[in-house]
């Protein structure tokens, strides 16, 4: 056990190793304070319009790059591509038409977030000219056209999770709204194309586009779109024969359509009143693609700093640029202000606790080594027998400290490490509250001594990050906590989790009764993705966010798994393969408490290997968690099913990693 004090007064004693970092941490805040307003005055008005030149400058050249990277295999002809890179396999809808394949069960496409358009209905002055004009997604021109103006829109109610007043943003509808994200940048544009190959139209291929911001319960109380999708399904089985059909959600949208699958059996006002056997009489399978079931570690990062292992490697190269006055345009501000009003956001902060993601000492995931390769297999007992060979050279990760405070206590035993509990610090107050009105976050409510409190306790599990998220952002965990529930039942007929918000939580509610039905979960595997992060104090300024990833933390030849900061663990470079695959691996096999009817799962994994070459793009190979989208052999997989085979057909699991033997040490009753 770590050595735990409670904190007493509004001063809690300094421990040698975090002093000389804090008094360093008070005597820049107390330097950038002085002049700090004559400062932003005289910077204002003269650089506003060079930020947004800069900025559009910097967005144009990187949207150019993007789009003729992503562009080139297209901007070849195929005669061309083959001299260089020898013969190209037939797309999966052209070989299957081949093989006699016809369009059979109605397709129904469920985005996950940031994937889907947004277009402006109703806006401020600033937006003049913008209506029905995409604000999300697209080309993002108004992103760099009129920065402060777009992030204005974008942003929700802080108290109430919906739209603000005067400003009214809906999803863009039909298969244009989440086909490609940006001109060249496909999403569902490659699978909707071989769907195509064997007969699909829009007739009978309908994407669930949804406002991806908001909380999944209020796309129905603002947008009515759970009762589009009921309405949607309904017209696709009867208009196809009474045919079935085949979800296909990606991302976020593995955690909406879990909430739908309650919403719709649930009886009216609540829910959508279709009864307990709806889903058994419309859906034939749930093809998941990259679900984060259990959550992922990155929604922590993102809440807690702004950041990911990307940004946070590009904000420790250019600090001035993504964080102070440069400008005058406080970038990670901007975006943790208009980000911590999306309440989707927190479906995603990782569920279950320390029984899942393991505690200060251990985790499932233990004896991954980060360099080694996977053998190929096909089979749950072959993944069982040989997946995963530790070496006896590998570094033991703690990762469930999700959050450490310094390397070196991302490396202690707990019972090295004194910690004080930040619950019951006395936060204070900032100067910040008068002078970053523009770019407000709540860390401007806690003072230095909030800030001191969050890093003395030195490192932050599953369990405690939610403790740690409501400190920090209060009324972003009030908003959330009405919406979204993050534990595991240990009662599930008890009447409470009748509630909406655990609908998305998959240990806290069951599956349809619906023995009939396949659930998927198809995931890319072989990718560094993120799973724990080293933390340090920021530098003091105006303004300032006060936490950021430790990029210079790197675990050289003996932890290879840290790096930048990050520890890795393998997926798909955004979902752990632990929240991907746990539930079909282990928690639905079978009929459990969650999976009482006992409907068939089946993981499907896809061993990442990137393009040879820039003629192929992204790749047809990738299992990246946006390219995997274009992935040849999941795309078959999803067109198979559709045209009528099952589970089995396919071969059952194909399993390349170590989920089975991973999800065995998780201690949970089924």
């Amino acid at each position: 056990m770590s050595i735990l004090r409670r904190r007493k007064g509004t001063e809690p004693k300094k421990t040698s190793d975090s002093e000389p970092e804090f008094e360093e941490f008070k005597d820049k805040n107390k330097e950038n304070n002085l002049g700090s307003r004559r400062l932003r005055r005289r910077r204002r008005w003269g650089c506003v319009d060079g930020c947004c030149w800069f900025i559009g400058c910097i967005c144009s050249i990187w949207w150019l790059l993007l789009f003729l990277y992503n562009a080139m295999p297209a901007s070849f002809p195929q005669y061309v591509t083959e001299a260089i890179t020898g013969p190209l396999p037939d797309p999966p809808g052209v070989k299957l038409a081949k093989e006699g394949l016809r369009a059979k069960h109605p397709v129904v496409f469920v985005p996950g977030i940031v994937t889907g358009g947004l277009e402006l209905w109703e806006g401020h002055q600033c937006a003049e000219g913008l209506f029905r004009k995409r604000l999300w997604g697209g080309t993002f021109g108004e992103l760099y056209k009129r920065p402060l103006c777009w992030v204005e829109h974008m942003s929700l109610d802080n108290e109430t999770g919906l739209d603000p007043s005067g400003i009214r943003i809906r999803p863009v509808s039909g298969l244009v709204a989440a086909d490609y994200f940006a001109p060249g940048y496909f999403v569902w544009a490659v699978l909707i194309a071989n769907l195509a190959r064997i007969g699909y139209e829009e007739k009978n291929m309908y994407m669930a586009a949804y406002d991806w911001r908001i909380s999944f319960q209020n796309t129905e109380v603002r947008d009515q779109t759970l009762s589009r999708i009921k309405s949607n399904i309904e017209l696709m089985v009867a208009s196809s024969g009474g045919k079935k059909v085949v979800i296909i959600p990606h991302s976020m949208g593995v955690l909406y359509f879990l909430h739908f699958m309650k919403w719709v059996e649930a009886p009216s006002p609540m829910g959508g009143g279709g009864g307990s056997d709806w889903c058994a009489k419309h859906i034939k399978a749930v093809m998941n693609i990259g679900g984060p079931f259990l959550g992922v570690p990155k929604a922590v990062s993102g809440l807690f700093s702004a950041e990911a292992k990307d940004i946070a490697a590009a904000r420790s190269m250019a600090p001035s640029f993504l964080e102070s006055e440069m400008f005058n345009f406080q970038t990670l501000q901007h975006v943790m202000r208009m980000t911590r009003t999306w309440d989707s956001t927190m479906s995603m902060i990782p569920k279950g606790g320390d029984t899942i993601w393991g505690g200060l000492d251990w985790s499932p995931e233990e004896g991954y080594e980060c360099n080694e390769k996977k053998p190929k297999n096909n089979s749950t007992q072959m993944a069982k027998s040989d997946g995963g060979r530790k070496s006896v050279n590998a570094t033991r990760v703690k990762y469930g400290r999700i959050i450490s405070f310094g390397k070196h206590v991302a490396d202690l035993h707990s019972s090295e490490i004194e910690r004080i509990d930040f619950r019951d610090a006395i936060k204070g107050k900032s100067h910040a509250n008068s002078t970053c009105r523009d770019v407000w976050t709540e860390y401007h409510d806690m003072g230095i001594g909030g800030v001191k409190a969050v890093a003395d306790y030195k490192a932050y599990t599953a369990g405690s990050v939610l403790d740690l998220l409501h400190f920090v952002a209060p009324k972003l965990m009030k908003r959330g906590s009405a919406h979204f529930s993050y534990g595991i039942a240990d009662d599930l007929n008890d009447k409470k989790y009748e509630h909406y918000k655990y609908w998305s939580n998959p240990l806290e509610t069951k599956l349809p009764n619906a023995p009939g039905m396949e659930i998927f979960s198809m995931y890319g595997v072989g990718i560094p993705t993120e799973r724990a992060y080293v933390y340090k104090l920021s530098p003091a300024g105006d303004c300032y966010i006060p936490f950021q990833i430790d990029s210079s933390a790197e675990g050289g030849n003996e932890s290879p798994c840290l790096k930048g900061g990050v520890f890795h663990t393998d997926g798909d470079e955004t979902v752990p393969i632990l929240s991907a695959g746990y539930m079909c691996a282990k928690g639905w096999r079978g009929k459990t408490r969650f999976n009482p009817s006992g409907i068939h799962t089946f993981i499907r994994e896809y061993n990442h290997a990137p393009p040879a070459t820039l003629l192929e793009g992204r790749g047809t190979q990738s299992g990246a968690h946006v390219d995997i989208m274009g992935n040849f052999a999941l795309i078959e997989d999803i067109i198979r099913i559709a045209a009528g085979a099952t589970g089995e057909d396919l071969g059952g699991d194909q399993v390349y990693s170590d989920i089975f033997k991973w999800s065995e040490r998780i201690k949970l009753k089924l």
